[in-house]
């Protein structure tokens, strides 16, 4: 399949080239060769490269910055999105658009459906929610894929912050009263590969299967490391953040089972083989 990934430069878009080059023809672009916010742009370049396909995970991502500079983070994730959606539309090309847990207020306490409602309370989960809006309204050929506490070999993310805090000291704080589900870019990649070949659009809850807190999920990265940090639960209110942060936001994954794909593995074993990757990549 000829694909195109936005956010090329990004922790899933770098995964999302390496591991679909392998079978597909992969074009991956950076804010450098397509700038979403650009809308001729991005009709000239979609509209020259006619992929089948558009896997769109370019996005503001900064939670807490977004909180002050509003318009840029709707520029990207609600209007640049709509860029795309514009273009992919005019080419006919089916379009999976990346979002995220945000979407939820994270006040219930049961995993959130697909279907139920969204009640994002950060600027960032509001400017993602509206950019499924874009996507739900102007293509007919989507998936919307919501993942959750992304984490892999490029990038920035929790896992590694982790690990590299546990070189300077032996006890960390970590929050427990946030619960969620870790997900392994690799594992990602090879569900959104598997749902693009279909025809069966929708929106999708995508993460490793199960759940933690963070203080957890830190916990479990210590355990697999064999790292004798030692971690202690803290609350929410003891790192306050400019964004509000969802306090559970696990997802039901009933989409995945229902359109008969295979879920993704349990979040601590894809884990381990990313503690692997890791520790290869380093020598």
């Amino acid at each position: 399949m000829k694909i195109l990934v936005t956010g090329a430069n990004g922790q899933l878009g770098k995964d999302l080239i390496k591991l679909l080059a392998k079978d597909n023809d992969v074009y991956g672009l950076g804010r450098d060769q397509l700038d979403i916010t650009n809308e001729k742009q991005c009709n000239q370049v979609i509209g020259e490269l006619q992929p089948e396909v558009i896997i769109h995970s370019a996005a503001y991502t900064a939670v807490d910055l977004a909180e002050t500079e509003e318009d840029l983070a709707y520029k990207i994730n609600a209007f640049g999105t709509r860029n795309i959606a514009v273009a992919a539309e005019k080419i006919n090309a089916k379009l999976c658009y990346i979002s995220t847990d945000y979407v939820f207020d994270g006040t219930g306490s049961k995993p959130y459906r697909e279907f139920d409602n969204t009640n994002p309370q950060s600027v960032y989960g509001k400017s993602k929610r509206a950019g499924e809006q874009f996507v739900q309204t102007l293509t007919t050929r989507y998936f919307i894929v919501r993942t959750s506490w992304v984490y892999g070999l490029f990038g920035a993310n929790f896992v590694k912050t982790m690990l590299k805090l546990a070189q300077d000291r032996d006890m960390l704080k970590v929050v427990s009263d946030q619960v969620g589900s870790p997900t392994y870019t690799v594992d990602l990649v090879n569900f959104l590969e598997q749902l693009v070949q279909t025809e069966q659009y929708g929106i999708y809850h995508a993460s490793n299967a199960g759940f933690c807190s963070w203080f957890e999920f830190a916990c479990a990265i210590f355990e697999e490391s064999g790292l004798q940090t030692r971690v202690e639960p803290c609350t929410t209110e003891d790192f306050p953040r400019p964004a509000p942060r969802p306090r559970y936001s696990v997802m039901e994954h009933i989409s995945i089972r229902a359109n008969g794909f295979d879920d993704l593995r349990p979040w601590r074993e894809g884990l381990k083989v990313f503690l692997k990757e890791l520790a290869a990549s380093d020598h």
